[in-house]
């Protein structure tokens, strides 16, 4: 795992580089409403959200930055496909540290197949900061992950990401738009 990149270059919304993305994607990146609900609206078959993996590990060094805490604390991390019928839309990954885990957050570990943007956008008081977007590619590690098992790899992939809080309590969320989205050119 050593030649994976596993910490792309994420910017603002401002950043000079956002003319290389179509208005229609851009729509999408910088949409503040839930992804979930959209994507829902969107799908012309039944929504699923499809489990790849959950468990305690390390965040990557730019996820803790982001996140405020040591790269080598454990966080919870759950990665999932977001589905239309069969086809992946987006693959997700979330970084929750442990101090985020208590109390009412407690929850958050028993997600199973529901969308976690459910839960965000239901809770009261939640907050998001501001969204930043990468451009990813072979060797990335999200691309690698998001576009594993597609029958045909894209040259690059869009993803976006906002720290979210709960309580004042922060995690991460890390949406990558894979090519099958019919809903703009990814």
């Amino acid at each position: 795992m050593s030649s994976l990149i596993h910490d792309p270059q994420w910017y603002p919304h401002s950043h000079r580089f956002m003319h290389h993305i179509s208005l229609q994607m851009q729509d999408w990146l910088f949409d503040e409403g839930s992804l979930t609900a959209r994507i829902v609206a969107a799908c012309d078959g039944p929504f699923r959200v499809e489990i790849v993996s959950q468990g305690w590990q390390c965040p990557f060094a730019n996820e803790a930055k982001r996140l405020g805490i040591k790269q080598h604390h454990r966080a919870w991390i759950r990665q999932v496909r977001l589905c239309c019928g069969d086809t992946p839309w987006i693959f997700a990954r979330t970084v929750i540290p442990l101090k985020t885990l208590t109390g009412p957050q407690r929850h958050l570990l028993r997600l199973g197949n529901k969308s976690l943007g459910t839960v965000l956008f239901a809770a009261p008081g939640m907050a998001r900061d501001g969204i930043e977007v990468a451009r990813l590619h072979a060797p990335h590690y999200f691309y690698l992950n998001a576009t594993h098992g597609l029958a045909t790899l894209p040259e690059f992939i869009w993803g976006r990401r906002s720290v979210f809080y709960l309580n004042r309590k922060p995690l991460l969320v890390n949406e990558i738009f894979l090519p099958g989205m019919k809903c703009c050119n990814v």
